[in-house]
């Protein structure tokens, strides 16, 4: 498909919302009972890799498109950044992160807790309204470890941690602390360490890249998928056979395809791309697991499942093996993970909700991950207060099948190096010269110092942003640069009181 033939089945342009039949969707939300909310994150998925999303892709995603058939597609869908830590403090807070002490780059697994003590989050709120409140999975927002002296990495891993997923509104969880490749490599199940570490494991390069560091003997990386979703699956059916009627939010972040790279025999060969391919078909086959454990309890159409990634896929993936299998996971899209260009953090993004989200209906209006917390405080009727969800916009409108156009002002887009870019319509400005990430040009290179300091692209006619026209339209770079120092400066980018930001904000990485 060329860039131009997406844009005219996409209809990217400002103001545009296509939802099909949505007669199902017109349900009056305050004469229902509570649903379940499954909200199933995978770590470093592209937006090409959907074939539901992408006609071309060569990793044949059966389940996400049964899910997408049933439900709504999202195909303007971003990530808070372009890279994991950040954009999980935007799903959970609805706060874009750059607003706390992270301004660019991740957290690693024996970082701090990074969420403020008495900052509202999602499960917090849900709690609030009544629910249940379970984290699995991908935690990668920092906790506290207790340490036997200065080094942090001097772990007592006898002793419990303290400001993780139960500080911060979960009930119930399991988690491992960061991304699948980062030590120490253990489970954390209500703030203890299941199994404590019995050695040190060495680093692993390629593919299937971990870094040295501590393991448990419980431990195996390429189970750890499985080991997670048996545990989401278990959560599901205990919550379904419970004495009382309380509903329940279930946060389920996957490990995957995140390197390392380790599909289960299973799925080895199957796609026929390489083992990134193949981990991606896991990934699908997971979404299915949980589906039927949905309906098997019989709770699938009280329940509203989102699935959708934290940003967009790694070139650790081998992008040119992938060429030659004639398979691209960023589509259309310039740039991959970490790139202020619309791979890294364009995503995929689907809504499956019985009686209330149309079949097979599609919303082309820009949506962010830090609009979640949002859409749950709507759902629930629970007001949020001005110090919650800064940049957080309901999208239940658009879920409903009941909006007519743009919810959002304009979204905020951030790099791994702490670029920035706000989308506004079609128009997107970014404040760097280069990807501010990992593509081509890199930040620093010789490739990029001869380049225009700032971008501007009509993602209307040039989605592959190719063609810089900053100096045709200064005035169109003059309203967006302002509108993003408003949002700065108010510390909101959504109307209330203005808050502020928990250390200053540079507006050009530093």
């Amino acid at each position: 498909m060329d860039r131009r033939t997406f844009l005219k089945d996409c209809l990217l342009t400002v103001g545009t919302l296509q939802v099909t039949s949505c007669a199902a969707a017109r349900k009056s939300v305050s004469k229902r009972s509570l649903p379940n909310i499954v909200y199933i994150l995978a770590d470093d998925l592209g937006y090409g890799d959907l074939s539901c999303l992408n006609k071309d892709s060569k990793l044949r995603t059966q389940n996400l498109d049964r899910l997408a058939e049933e439900g709504m597609i999202f195909t303007d869908a971003h990530s808070g950044s372009a890279v994991c830590t950040p954009t999980r403090y935007g799903i959970l807070t609805g706060r874009y992160c750059w607003r706390s002490r992270l301004k660019k780059g991740v957290l690693n697994g024996y970082s701090p807790h990074l969420i403020e003590p008495s900052r509202p989050t999602v499960a917090s709120l849900l709690r609030s309204a009544g629910y249940h409140t379970a984290c699995i999975g991908k935690w990668h927002l920092g906790w506290d470890w207790q340490t036997t002296g200065a080094d942090p990495k001097n772990i007592d891993y006898t002793k419990p941690i303290a400001n993780g997923p139960r500080s911060n509104g979960f009930d119930y969880s399991f988690c491992i602390p960061a991304s699948l490749d980062m030590a120490p490599y253990v489970y954390v199940e209500n703030d203890r360490v299941t199994v404590v570490p019995d050695r040190i494991i060495e680093a692993q390069r390629g593919k299937q890249m971990f870094r040295k560091g501590p393991i448990a003997p419980d431990f195996k990386h390429i189970e750890v998928l499985d080991k997670l979703t048996d545990k989401a699956d278990a959560y599901i059916r205990d919550r379904a056979a419970s004495a009382d009627s309380t509903p329940f939010f279930l946060y389920f972040a996957l490990p995957a395809p995140h390197t390392p790279i380790l599909p289960t025999q299973e799925f080895q060969g199957k796609s026929r791309t390489n083992e990134y391919g193949d981990f991606v078909l896991q990934v699908d086959q997971t979404v299915a697991r949980i589906r039927e454990t949905l309906k098997r309890s019989g709770i699938e159409k009280e329940t509203l499942v989102v699935f959708t990634s934290d940003n967009g896929c790694s070139p650790e993936a081998n992008f040119e093996e992938l060429a030659k299998a004639h398979h691209d996971p960023s589509y259309v899209f310039r740039g991959a993970k970490a790139d202020i260009f619309e791979g890294g953090h364009r995503i995929p993004f689907i809504a499956h909700w019985p009686s209330h989200i149309a079949r097979s209906s599609t919303c082309n209006e820009t949506i962010c991950l830090t609009d979640f917390i949002a859409t749950a405080a709507e759902i629930a009727n629970v007001p949020l207060g001005d110090n919650a969800g800064e940049d957080s916009v309901s999208m239940l409108p658009y879920l409903l099948g009941k909006a007519n156009g743009p919810l959002r002002e304009a979204t905020v887009h951030h790099s791994i190096n702490g670029s920035f870019s706000i989308r506004q319509g079609k128009w997107k400005l970014s404040l760097c010269p280069d990807s501010g990430g990992w593509s081509k040009p890199r930040p620093g290179t010789d490739a990029a110092k001869d380049l225009p300091s700032i971008q501007l692209y009509d993602l209307s006619t040039d989605i592959a942003e190719e063609h810089n026209v900053q100096q045709e339209h200064p005035e169109i770079v003059r309203q967006l640069t302002e509108l993003l120092e408003s949002y700065i400066e108010r510390g909101r980018s959504t109307p209330g009181t203005p808050q502020k930001n928990d250390r200053l904000v540079n507006i050009q990485p530093s």
